[in-house]
């Protein structure tokens, strides 16, 4: 079944986190690892992956630091949870039906491809704006 890693629970914290934040203030890593408990050097590990598909914009240098890529009501949980922990998938059958001998007449496969649809929905649902407003 999946389940989410560390990696995927610090890349979540700090990233709301970072939502939280005025949309102008860039955020110091540190700053940003002190207050959701996460390892800097795990967190800018994160971070970095974060800003080559854009969910973050990096800073370098005095004044560096991170800012949301875009605004938060605009980045979905599933982006975030992609973007660490690739894929959702519920079982090795929907990610390559063709390397399954029995996909072509087993009942179940089905199945697994409704409770990956649902996952990604309910994920896809859910904004960084809205995880922001719910912790206040």
């Amino acid at each position: 079944m999946m389940e989410l890693t560390r990696k995927g629970e610090y890349a979540i914290r700090g990233i709301v986190y970072l939502a939280g934040r005025p949309l102008d203030k860039v955020c110091l890593l540190s700053d940003i690892a002190t207050a959701v408990d996460v390892p800097p050097t795990f967190l800018a590990k994160i971070f970095q992956q974060f800003s080559k598909i854009g969910l973050v914009k990096s800073f370098r240098g005095t004044g560096g630091g991170f800012l949301l890529g875009r605004p938060a009501e605009n980045i979905t949980l599933l982006e975030v949870v992609e973007a660490v922990e690739g894929p959702i998938v519920p079982n090795r059958c929907v990610a390559a039906p063709a390397e399954c001998e029995r996909s072509g007449y087993c009942n179940v496969h089905p199945v697994w491809r409704q409770v990956q649809l649902e996952i990604k929905s309910v994920l896809e649902g859910v904004s960084l704006r809205e995880l922001v407003e719910n912790s206040k």
